[in-house]
Formats: structure tokens, sequence, C-alpha cells
């Protein structure tokens, strides 16, 4: 890609960027959310045409006006946002616009099924040709994506952001899937903000900062401190500087809780916690142990079926989520899209979601005041370096995944919260906001916040939180200080192991 430049109104997203990937490498393209990465692989991929620039293919000139034009190229694009029918099976998704037919034109299905499993095969892909799309995992489903852009013969395959709603788990066979298509001779550009991914898994690293190409490095010869100042243009400080906590009145009370899970049996089971003000507490687990429906009985997303919620002693299991709101509970959701924002809403409008009935963003009459609402965004979007092409008027959906996670945050915190229920909070993000992020919540402790973190991420887990509750099949497996935890002891917590065993696990 040579001299690659695309413009958005008020923004521009690359600027004269030079990319070139060799057959059969791993590449990785890193960039802080907004740099630029996305748009410029979504340009390979035809889902845009570049205002300037050339791309070349074995050295060859083509336009790629769009994405059938980059799958006759054998381009193919995972997107971190799967586009997959949830209604449909693994098979008629991986062969949708390229259906086998019988010779009277029917649609081939057998055919199909045994192609996709061939594929799943020569790939050690393991999906099931026959399930539905909403019954698999996310990492299957990411699997069926994969096999989607092999069945259209893809020799370049582009993932967007491949791990960020994966578990570690999840991650690990994935890069293992990686190297296998690269030793199929395969050539893969992942977009990450991960750097230990990068380092685990590719060959060269290009870094993208504020749309221009800052430089492509050999991975093996660069460290992960080289490669975050690279991408943010500063030093990163990888270790927070955390003061001692000193808890004080309790603010969260969670007693014998019991929430049913989706299938109709309980995800969370006479589960208990405290939470008081100037603490971080953590909820540690795998995917899928009832933290999702923990959250949401918190906040107010799905009901109790027994138990007590006790908000400064106050029960609000059966509030609703307007008054939680307003009794003092900020909710920092894991799907920033489904319950964080409102995405075809202005950014100034999605900042006022919990506030655009009160004075100043609403008059006596309940018509609201325009000029107070944007001055407040703009006070906003400055206080949290949240990057907007128009400003107050850039529409949410049109932003990168960090900063829509800025503005959820900038949010919450504008209400200051007695409670902050914090979900994944830095899931997709980069190195720089990850940090900003971090210390933002550390910020909110130490204002005698109290603050409930969830997290996959046990680096993050260990670094942010004064006491860590390991949860397995939802219940808490065992609670502990961060002076007494470590990563593996947390480990053993969250796969059923308690007690003297759990200690044996983190310090033998």
């Amino acid at each position: 890609m040579v001299h690659i430049t695309k413009i958005f109104p008020g923004i521009i997203a690359n600027d004269k960027v030079n990319f070139t990937v060799d057959q059969g490498e791993i590449h990785a393209l890193l960039g802080e959310n907004g740099a630029g990465k996305s748009t410029l692989m979504s340009i390979l991929f035809g889902l845009y045409e570049p205002d300037g620039g050339i791309n070349k293919i074995w050295g060859r000139e083509v336009r790629i006006r769009n994405p059938n034009d980059a799958t006759a190229l054998h381009i193919g694009m995972v997107h971190q946002h799967f586009k997959l029918i949830h209604n449909f099976t693994v098979t008629e998704n991986i062969v949708l616009g390229l259906e086998p037919r019988t010779p009277w034109g029917n649609l081939d299905l057998k055919t199909a099924e045994k192609r996709v499993k061939e594929l799943s095969e020569t790939y050690a892909l393991a999906v099931d040709p026959h399930a539905l799309i909403e019954h698999i995992t996310v990492g299957m489903q990411q699997r069926v994506e994969i096999l989607k852009i092999l069945y259209r013969d893809a020799d370049i395959l582009i993932f967007d952001e491949p791990t960020a709603v994966l578990t570690p788990q999840e991650i690990d066979e994935l890069l293992a899937i990686f190297r296998r298509l690269k030793a199929e001779g395969k050539t893969i550009v992942f977009i990450t903000h991960k750097l230990k991914e990068i380092k685990a898994v590719a060959d060269r690293c290009t870094v993208l900062r504020r749309g221009k190409s800052v430089g492509t490095v050999r991975v093996k010869d660069a460290d992960e401190q080289e490669l975050a100042e690279k991408m943010v243009g500063r030093t990163v400080n990888f270790r927070l500087v955390k003061q001692d906590s000193y808890p004080g009145e309790l603010i969260l009370s969670i007693e014998d809780l019991t929430v049913m899970g989706p299938k109709g049996v309980p995800a969370v089971k006479n589960f208990s916690l405290e939470v008081r003000a100037g603490e971080v507490v953590g909820v540690a687990g795998v995917d899928g142990n009832g933290q999702a429906e923990l959250v949401a009985a918190i906040s107010g997303l799905l009901p109790v079926k027994s138990g007590r919620i006790l908000l400064k002693g106050k029960d609000i299991a059966k509030e609703s989520i307007k008054n939680r709101n307003e009794a003092g509970i900020g909710f920092v959701p894991e799907d920033r899209h489904k319950y964080g924002l409102v995405l075809d809403f202005r950014l100034d409008e999605n900042l006022i979601l919990k506030s655009y009935h009160k004075k100043p963003y609403s008059n006596r009459f309940g018509f609201l005041r325009f000029s107070a609402i944007v001055g407040h965004a703009e006070d906003l979007i400055r206080q949290f370096d949240i990057r907007a092409g128009n400003g107050a008027a850039t529409f949410a959906k049109s932003m990168s995944g960090g900063n829509q996670q800025k503005v959820i945050i900038a949010r919450e915190l504008d209400v200051s919260p007695d409670l902050l229920i914090v979900s994944q909070p830095t899931r997709g993000l980069d190195v720089g906001a990850i940090e900003y992020i971090h210390q933002r919540i550390l910020d909110e402790r130490d204002k005698g916040r109290a603050v409930l973190l969830v997290s996959f991420e046990l680096d993050e887990i260990l670094g942010l939180c004064d006491r860590i509750a390991a949860v397995s099949k939802g219940s808490v497996a065992g609670l502990v200080s961060a002076a007494e935890a470590d990563e593996k002891r947390i480990g053993a917590m969250m796969g059923g192991i308690t007690g003297d065993a759990a200690i044996g696990v983190g310090y033998g």
C-alpha cells in the first residue's frame, strides 16, 4: 500500500501511509485507538476507496473498489464485530453468497457441509457444521469467520482486533491457528493492541500514530516497552503506582444472591460480597461463570431470584434502573454497543443520557438546553482526551472503540457515583488508553468511591484491586487481599480449588 490517504469529515484517518507485507508472514498492525489501522485494512478489503495512493499485489497495481474485488484477489477479512447471521447454521454462514448448487439449481447443503468439514479438519478449526451460530461460543464464531474467508480461497487474511472478545484460553487457541495458517503458506495481517500477542506470534510490526506510519520493526528485535512508546509517542508506565487503600463505609453488600441464566438454571448461586468506600474489589473468573449475570443483577438489567443487594444499607434488588442510578450507581458495561451507548446519537447526547432531565441540561418546563449540553460535552472531551472528528456533534458509531469507551467512562464518572461497577473496562483498548483508564479507576478509589471491577485479565485484576473474589460456577470460590494474591493462586480458585489447596498452588 503506497501513500494511502483517507479523509473523513473533520479527520485525516490515513495520511500517506506506506504498508508492505511479505508472503507467508504474520504482520501486526499496531496503534492507538483511532490511529487509522481499521481504516487502512478496510481500504485493502474494499470497504473504502482511498482518497489518494495505490494498492499493489505481487508488484502489480490493483484497484479494490469493493469486497468482491478483494475476494477475487484472494484477500479476506475477519472484522472485530462478526458478520454472522445468528439463526443460520455454521455451514449456511460460511457458504452464504457462494452456495453450491445441484444440477437443478437447488441449494446443495450436503456438498457445502462436506467442504466445511474438510476445511475445518485441514486447519484444525473444529467446528460443528450443523450448529446454529446463536448456540456456539464467541471463540467458535470467530472460527466460523476464519472458515468463511478460507472457503473463498483467501491467501491474505486480515484480522481486526481478533482477540478483543476472547478468553485467555481462546486467545492461545487463535494464536496457534495463526501459526498453522502461516505453515500452510497464508499471509496474515492482524490489528491488535496487545503487545504480548505481537511478541508471541508476529514476524514484523508496523506502527501507526494519528493516521501516519511511524515505522516497521522486526518483532524479535523490539521489546514491549519500545513498541508501546512507538505507538503512543511517549513513555508508557506498565506498572501502576497504587497508594495503600483505607476502606471506609460499607457501600455495597450482596447477600446470598441467586440470579437465573438464559437457560433457566442459576448463573449466580448464593453469592455474597462486600465493597467499601475507598477500595477496588475485583471479580476474577473464566468467562461464563456468572460474572455477566452478577453485574446485570446489580445494575438492574436482570431480575433477582433470591437474596439481597444492599446499597448503603437499602435493598435495591427490586428498584428500577433509574432509581439505582439516582441512588448512586455508575456502570461501565462489558458490551459498550449494546448497553453503553446509543450509537445513532451524537457524542453530546450520549454524555447526558443519565442527566438530561436535570439542570442545567433541561429547563423547568422539560425542554433541553442545547448550549449547556454542547458545553458539557466539550468539557468532558478535553478532560478525558476523547478524540472525535466533529467534536460534540460526532456520532458515537463513527468513533473508535477506545474513544467510545472513554465516552462511557466520562459519563459515569461525571455523576460522581458512590459505587462504580466496571466490567471489562479495557477490552480492545491500546496501552495508552489502558494506562489512562486504570489511573481513572484508582483516582475514583482515592476519592472515596467504592469500585467493583469485573475482568478476565488477571494482570488487570492484580494491578488494580485491593481485594479479589475468584468466582467458579456462579459462586465465590475464594476471597483474598491483593497482598496475598498471585496469578497462580487466583487461577486455582477460578478452577474451583479453594482453601489451603489454593495457597499451595499459589506459593508452592
